[in-house]
C-alpha cells in the first residue's frame, strides 16, 4: 500500500470520526497531520506546523466575531421585525423574506448552519401563521443560506475564491460566483417551495407535516432551537441562543408582529455590515482584517457585547476548517495530490474530470462538512480550471454549487436543523423527505451545473 493511499485512507477516517462521533474532523485531522506527516512522510514538525492556514484562520475568526456581534446587538431581531412587517398578510411574501433574511445572513458571514438555527425560529412560527407547510419553508431556508453562502466574507466563498485565484480567475469572477449561486439556489427554493407545499396541500387533513397542530407556531420554535445545540456541525451552536430568544409568541401571531427598536447601536451594525461589503469587494481589503477593524470598531462602542460575542462564537467549526486545510497542506506538501491530480489528468479530459469532481463532492458533502470537502479539494479542481479550454468561474461555480445544494441531508447540520422542526411523530417522514431530496440533488445538479457551467462556459 502506497503512503499516499494510507494518508488519503486517515483523511477519510477522520471525516468518518466527525461525522460518527462528536469527535471534531478538523482536530482529529491536525493530530493526523502531525503523525502522518513526520512518521509516514518523513517531514519535520515545522515543515507539518507551517501548513497551517493562518489567513484562512483570521478571516474566519474576524467574520464570526463580526456576525456574533450582529447576534448580541439584537440586529437579527430587527431584520426579522421588517420581514415580518413587510409581508403583512400577503402569504406569498413570507418566503420570499424568509429567504432573502437568510441569504442576507450568510452573505453578511454567518456560517450557513447558524443562520438556518437563527432564522428557522421565526420562519418556522410566520409559515404556521400562513398555513405554509413547515418542510417548504425550511427547504426555503437552507437554500437561501446556500444563495448568500458564496459571498466573499462566507467562509464557503472564501474557500471557493481560493480555488479562482490558484486558478488565475480575475477579481471580478469572486462577484459572479456569488451571483450565478445566489440564482441557482434562488430559482431551486422557488422549485422546491412549489413543489412540496402542493405535495403538502394534498395531505391536508391528515396531521402531515403540513397541517398545523401547533397553531402558535412555539412548539416549532422550540424544537429548533433545542435540537440545534445536538445538530453540532459548524456553526449551529452559534444560533442557538438566539433561536430560542427570538422563539414567537402567541400574541405575535395574532396581534402581529412584536415591534423591535431600532436603535442606533443596530443601526451602527447594520452600517459595519455594508461597510464589510464595501471595503471587500470594492476595495479588495482581505476579508478577514476588514472584518476584526469594524468588529473593534463596535466593541469600542459598546464594549459590553464583546463577551457574549466571542463565547458565541462557532470555536468547533473554526477547528474543523483550519484543521482539514492543514491536513490538505501536508498532503499536497508531501506530494499525495499530485498523485490524485495525476489519475483525474489520466482521464485526458478536463470537462469529464470536472463532471466526475462535481458528483465526488456532491456525494461527500451530503455526508460530511462542505467547509472540509472543499477545503479538501480545492488543490484538486485547480488543474481542471486552468485547461484552457475551461472556463475557471465555470469550473468553480460548478464545484461550489455540487458541495452545498445537499446540505438538506438529514446527515448534515442543515438537515439535522429542518429535522428539528418536525413533530416526533412525522420525523421518520421528515427524515425521508429531507433524504430523497438530497439524493435527487445528488443524481441532478452536479450534471445540471457542469452542462450550464463547463460544458456550455456560461462565465
Amino acid at each position: 500500500m502506497s503512503v499516499s493511499l494510507i494518508a488519503f485512507l486517515i483523511l477519510i477516517a477522520a471525516f468518518a470520526l466527525g461525522s460518527f462521533t462528536r469527535i471534531n474532523a478538523g482536530l482529529a485531522a491536525t493530530i493526523a497531520a502531525f503523525g502522518v506527516g513526520t512518521f509516514v512522510a518523513g517531514m519535520p514538525i515545522k515543515d507539518v506546523i507551517a501548513q497551517f492556514p493562518s489567513g484562512l484562520f483570521f478571516i474566519l475568526v474576524g467574520a464570526t466575531l463580526l456576525f456574533g456581534i450582529v447576534r448580541v446587538t439584537g440586529t437579527i431581531d430587527l431584520l426579522a421585525y421588517w420581514a415580518e412587517r413587510l409581508a403583512g398578510e400577503r402569504r406569498v411574501l413570507v418566503p420570499v423574506l424568509m429567504f432573502l433574511l437568510t441569504a442576507a445572513l450568510a452573505s453578511a458571514g454567518a456560517f450557513t448552519p447558524a443562520a438556518i438555527a437563527i432564522v428557522a425560529p421565526v420562519a418556522l412560527a410566520l409559515g404556521t401563521r400562513f398555513g405554509i407547510s413547515t418542510l417548504a419553508m425550511g427547504l426555503v431556508i437552507v437554500q437561501g443560506a446556500n444563495a448568500g453562502a458564496f459571498s466573499p466574507v462566507n467562509p464557503f466563498g472564501v474557500l471557493a475564491n481560493v480555488m479562482l485565484d490558484d486558478a488565475g480567475a480575475g477579481t471580478e469572477d469572486t462577484l459572479k460566483l456569488y451571483i450565478y449561486c445566489f440564482v441557482f439556489n434562488a430559482i431551486l427554493a422557488v422549485i422546491a417551495y412549489a413543489v412540496i407545499q402542493a405535495i403538502m396541500n394534498r395531505r391536508k387533513g391528515t396531521n402531515g407535516p403540513g397541517a398545523s397542530t401547533d397553531p402558535t407556531g412555539t412548539r416549532a420554535a422550540d424544537a429548533v432551537a433545542g435540537r440545534a445545540a445536538g445538530a453540532g456541525g459548524s456553526g449551529a451552536v452559534t444560533g442557538v441562543l438566539t433561536a430560542r430568544r427570538t422563539k414567537v409568541a402567541p400574541a405575535a401571531l395574532t396581534d402581529g408582529p412584536v415591534k423591535v427598536e431600532v436603535t442606533p447601536m443596530r443601526l451602527l451594525t447594520l452600517a459595519g455590515l455594508v461597510a464589510l461589503l464595501v471595503l471587500t469587494t470594492v476595495f479588495g481589503l482581505d476579508v478577514g482584517v476588514a472584518s476584526l477593524v469594524i468588529a473593534v470598531a463596535l466593541i469600542c462602542v459598546k464594549p459590553g457585547v464583546q463577551k457574549p460575542a466571542v463565547e458565541g462564537m462557532p470555536w468547533s467549526a473554526i477547528l474543523l476548517v483550519t484543521g482539514i486545510v492543514t491536513y490538505v497542506g501536508m498532503l499536497e506538501a508531501m506530494g499525495a495530490l499530485e498523485e490524485l491530480q495525476a489519475g483525474i489528468a489520466s482521464l485526458g479530459n478536463s470537462s469529464v474530470a470536472a463532471l466526475i469532481t462535481s458528483y465526488v463532492v456532491g456525494i461527500v458533502s451530503a455526508f460530511a462538512s462542505t467547509t472540509g470537502t472543499l477545503g479538501v479539494i480545492s488543490p484538486i479542481v485547480t488543474p481542471i480550471a486552468t485547461d484552457p479550454l475551461l472556463s475557471p468561474i465555470g469550473v468553480v461555480t460548478a464545484i461550489a454549487i455540487s458541495s452545498s445544494v445537499v446540505d438538506v441531508s438529514p446527515m448534515s447540520t442543515s438537515g439535522a436543523l429542518l429535522m428539528a422542526s418536525a413533530q416526533p411523530k412525522d420525523e421518520r417522514l421528515f427524515f425521508r423527505a429531507l433524504l430523497l431530496w438530497a439524493i435527487a440533488m445528488i443524481g441532478i445538479v452536479p450534471l445540471l451545473v457542469w452542462f450550464v457551467f463547463v460544458h456550455l462556459g456560461i462565465g
